[in-house]
């Protein structure tokens, strides 16, 4: 299994973006999905995930409201919507498939992409 991220780049505070991911490989689409961001410094954090049973979403409080998971199976595709962005929010973005139908921590997945860079700065 290969993930791939897409969409990272430079926005202004306020501004939005989409990060894509493509899960090559043949998995489950009961497999839940994620993402998580890093910063220098700081440990790896969870930022989102859906369920591959449910397609129930859990979020961060940090992001609650402003960040959207999505994922289309067809595609084999997992997205995260991010407005209203803040400098806090510069990070690498990693994409996730987990060891089960969800998760919200690290240790729950298992897979995991090389991370796009996600900087926002005026």
């Amino acid at each position: 299994v290969r993930l791939e991220e897409s969409g990272g780049g430079l926005v202004h505070p306020g501004g939005s973006l989409r990060l894509s991911c493509v899960v090559f490989g043949s998995i489950s689409d009961l497999y839940g999905l994620g993402w998580f961001r890093q910063s220098p410094g700081k440990e790896r954090e969870f930022v989102a995930s859906i369920s591959g049973l449910t397609g129930e979403a859990d979020y961060a409080d940090s992001v609650k409201g402003r960040f959207t998971i999505s994922r289309d199976n067809a595609k084999s595709s997992l997205y995260l919507d991010m407005n209203d962005l803040q400098s806090a929010d510069t990070a690498v973005y990693y994409c996730a498939r987990s060891q089960s139908y969800s998760g919200t921590v690290v240790g729950d997945f298992g897979d995991w992409g090389q991370g796009t860079q996600v900087t926002v700065s005026s």
